[in-house]
């Protein structure tokens, strides 16, 4: 039978993207990024978020790519956020239809109606990418907030700089974790909404969290993670940049109520599949961790 270490090692590496995930997802932020440079004068555009620094869960959807616009563009920051986020919408209508651009507070999402089975499958496929309009400020980036009607400053290179060092101080498996976490959250036995949103305060609440380096055993620091997670969720947890607004501020106190009960509960339920195998109820302990996280846990 799979051992528990086994099963999770299994675990880590079916949220991993693979070369075919890795392909698809070069040619459609690719795709992105061309149709752009024809309606806007660009910069540079880039790739950054949880895509970037290795974080994204599984399936694999809102790719986050940044498009820093030109000085000509300039008339843009003396506007509302929401002129911009509406002409990059509109812009991005045109290409892929009305039913798969939709707005965000900070960004427009491009859905590419990719279907995604039973088993959180997607056929190799993205389903989605992020835009999100920019201006260079000094060594970071302007991106416009239409939730708070102002532009908020951000560096995506400091938000790596930090899950690198994390991940390396954690003997590398730090992204892992945090990834199967975030799993969890997506877990759509929780309803529409996600325990911890934004999913990048989960991140940004790893970085402090698991701490004390690797100990071994993914059962145990997974337990520890969401009891920890449970009990933090009401502090406040800012940008990890220092530049932008607290991360935290997504999320209101029903929120967070809501996601200390979850995350409580997934620590109990994580305490009872280490028992099960502290018992020698291998089977009990690979199902308690299934029902635990989803269908990308294997049972063998």
């Amino acid at each position: 039978m799979l051992t528990v270490d086994d099963a999770f090692r299994k675990f880590k590496s079916r949220l991993e993207l693979n070369d075919r995930e890795q392909a698809n997802a070069s040619a459609r932020q690719n795709e992105v990024r061309d149709y752009l440079d024809t309606k806007f004068k660009i910069e540079t555009s880039f790739l950054t978020g949880s895509y970037k620094r290795h974080t994204k869960t599984k399936p694999l959807k809102d790719i986050d790519i940044f498009f820093v616009l030109k000085d000509a563009e300039r008339h843009y920051r003396d506007k509302a956020p929401s002129v911009v986020i509406q002409d990059f919408c509109d812009a991005l209508v045109a290409k892929y239809g009305k039913d798969a651009a939709r707005k965000q507070s900070r960004s427009v999402n491009v859905d590419f109606g990719v279907f995604v089975d039973a088993e959180d499958n997607t056929d190799y496929r993205i389903l989605s990418v992020d835009v999100v309009p920019a201006f260079a400020k000094g060594q970071d980036y302007e991106i416009p907030d239409t939730d708070s009607g102002t532009w908020i400053k951000t560096n995506p290179k400091i938000h790596a700089e930090k899950a690198t060092a994390a991940h390396q101080a954690f003997s590398n498996e730090w992204k892992g974790l945090v990834r199967m976490v975030k799993y969890w959250n997506n877990n759509p036995k929780h309803g529409a909404d996600k325990p911890v949103k934004p999913s990048f305060l989960i991140e940004v609440m790893a970085l402090e969290c698991l701490h004390g380096g690797w100990q071994g055993r993914f059962d145990r620091e997974i337990q520890a993670l969401f009891a920890t997670l449970a009990d933090r969720i009401f502090d406040t947890w800012p940008e990890p940049a220092g530049l932008g607004p607290a991360i935290s501020n997504g999320m209101d106190n029903a929120r967070k109520q809501r996601a200390r009960e979850l995350l409580t509960a997934a620590s109990r339920d994580a305490s009872l599949a280490i028992n099960h195998e502290r018992q020698g109820r291998h089977g009990d302990a690979l199902a308690g961790w299934r029902a635990l996280f989803g269908k990308k846990f294997p049972l063998s």
